[in-house]
C-alpha cells in the first residue's frame, strides 16, 4: 500500500528506512475507500516525525514513550469495529491500516494500541452491559483511561481454556484470586478485564478490576527480547475484591472470550504485514546503496533473489490482509479465516526480517538500521493470541475434520 510513485532515492538510508519503494505491487492501494487512504497516510505521516526518531532508544532502555500517547489521541484511530462511546467509525480495512502502519514503525507502540483497543475495550464493548459500556468506553476512547487484558496464566498460554485463577461470590461482591502473565500496559494501566473461573459453576467469568485494587500487584518482567517497550506483567490477584457492576455480564464460557480473540488476529496479521514491509523497504535501500567489490550488491543475483522473495511474500500478506478485512465488514469472517491470516502473516513476516537481517549483513545486528528491533518484535507476533502451531491446529481441525490438539 505504498506510493510506488516516489523517486527511492530520496529514501534516508540513516534512519534505516526507505519511505516508498513500490511495495505495492498489486497496486492494493486502489482497493482502498479515500478515508482508508487517508487514514494510512495520518498514521505514516506521524509515526515518521513522532515515532521513528525516539523509537530506538526506548526500545534499547525497555522503556515506555508515554508523551506519545497524547500525541496518538489526536490522530483519531480508536474504532476497530465499534460504534459510539467516543470511538471512531471505521471499517476493519481501515482498523488493520493502523496495525498495519504501526507496525511498519514500531512494534511496541502497535501492541500498546492493540491490547488497549482491541482486547481490553472490545472485551468490554462485547461482553459488558449498556451501562458498563457507558461506564468505561468514553474515556477508553479518549486514551485517557488505559485498559489491559489477562488470559494468560504462568503454566496456561495455549490452553488458556484451563485457566486455574479463581471467582468467588461473596454477597454483592467477587473475590479473585490467581496468577496472571504477560499482559500488555498492565504495570501502568488504569484497568485490566481479568478472566477467571467461578468456583461456584466452573465456567469462565470476566471482570474490571482497577490497577488501585486492593491485593492487585503487578510486577514488571525484565529481559525480553522481542518488544521490549511494552510494559509486560506478572499479575498476582490476591484476594482482590470487586463489585457485581464490574462483572462482564456477557461472559459466561471460553466461547465468549475467543469472540474477543479472533478479531485480534487479523490485527495481528495486518501488523506482521507492516513488520515485513518495513524489513523490505530497509533491505532494498540498503542493498542499492552498499557497494561490494566495486557495485552495489542489489546488482548480484543471490541479493535480488532474496528481494524477489521477500516481495512475493510482503504482496501475499498484503492480499491476505485486504480480503480478511473485507470478509469481517461483510460479516462473513470464520474463526478458521483469522487463524489462517494470523498463522500465515506472522510466520512469513519474520522470515522475512530474517532474509533483510540477511541482506544487511553486520550492520544488520544494530538498531541504527532497525533491522533487528523488526526481528524480535515478529518473534513476539508470531507467539502472541495464539501461536503459530495453534493457529494451525485450528486450521488443521476444520480442512481435515479431526482435532490434534493433544
Amino acid at each position: 500500500m505504498t506510493d510506488p510513485t516516489t523517486d527511492p532515492t530520496t529514501a534516508a538510508l540513516a534512519d534505516g528506512i526507505a519511505r516508498s519503494l513500490g511495495t505495492d505491487n498489486f497496486l492494493m492501494r486502489e482497493q482502498l475507500s479515500a478515508d482508508e487512504a487517508a487514514l494510512l497516510d495520518r498514521v505514516r505521516a506521524f509515526g515518521e516525525l513522532e515515532i521513528l526518531p525516539v523509537v530506538n532508544d526506548y526500545w534499547e532502555r525497555g522503556e515506555f514513550p508515554f508523551e506519545l500517547v497524547a500525541k496518538l489521541r489526536d490522530l483519531d484511530i480508536v474504532g476497530d469495529g465499534m460504534r459510539g462511546y467516543g470511538t471512531v467509525p471505521m471499517t476493519a480495512v481501515g482498523q488493520g491500516l493502523v496495525s498495519y502502519e504501526l507496525g511498519r514503525l514500531d512494534g511496541s507502540i502497535g501492541t500498546f494500541l492493540g491490547v488497549h483497543v482491541g482486547l481490553a475495550m472490545k472485551s468490554v464493548y462485547l461482553l459488558g452491559t449498556e451501562q458498563q459500556r457507558e461506564r468505561w468506553l468514553p474515556s477508553m476512547a479518549r486514551l485517557e483511561t488505559i485498559g489491559a487484558f489477562a488470559l494468560t496464566e504462568p503454566e496456561h498460554g495455549s490452553d488458556a481454556v484451563a485457566l486455574e485463577t479463581t471467582a468467588r461470590r461473596d454477597g454483592e461482591n467477587w473475590v479473585i484470586n490467581g496468577r496472571k502473565r504477560w499482559p500488555g500496559n498492565a504495570v501502568w494501566c488504569d484497568l485490566i478485564v481479568v478472566f477467571a473461573r467461578d468456583v461456584e459453576d466452573g465456567r469462565i467469568k470476566s471482570f474490571v478490576v482497577r490497577r488501585d485494587d486492593p491485593g492487585f500487584h503487578a510486577t514488571k518482567i525484565d529481559g525480553k527480547m522481542a518488544l521490549r517497550m511494552v510494559q509486560n506483567a506478572d499479575i498476582l490477584l490476591d484476594d482482590v475484591r470487586v463489585s457485581e457492576d464490574r462483572r462482564l455480564a456477557g461472559c459466561a464460557s471460553f466461547a465468549d472470550v475467543a469472540k474477543v480473540l479472533t478479531g485480534t488476529r487479523n490485527m495481528v496479521a495486518w501488523a506482521s504485514t507492516g513488520h515485513a514491509v518495513a524489513a523490505y523497504e530497509i533491505a532494498l535501500t540498503y542493498a542499492r546503496r552498499r557497494v561490494q567489490f566495486g557495485k552495489p550488491i542489489a546488482a548480484t543475483q543471490l541479493i535480488q533473489a532474496k528481494l524477489v522473495e521477500m516481495l512475493g511474500e510482503v504482496t501475499a500478506m498484503q492480499l491476505y490482509c485486504i480480503r480478511l478485512g473485507r470478509l469481517i465488514d461483510e460479516g462473513r469472517m470464520t474463526d478458521t479465516m483469522a487463524a489462517l491470516a494470523k498463522y500465515f502473516c506472522s510466520v512469513k513476516a519474520r522470515h522475512v526480517c530474517r532474509l533483510a537481517r540477511d541482506i544487511l549483513g553486520g550492520n544488520g545486528i544494530t538498531l541504527e538500521f532497525h533491522i533487528m528491533r523488526h526481528l524480535c518484535d515478529m518473534e513476539a507476533l508470531v507467539t502472541y493470541e495464539g501461536t503459530a502451531e495453534i493457529q494451525a491446529l485450528i486450521v488443521g481441525r476444520e480442512v481435515t475434520g479431526l482435532g490434534a490438539f493433544s
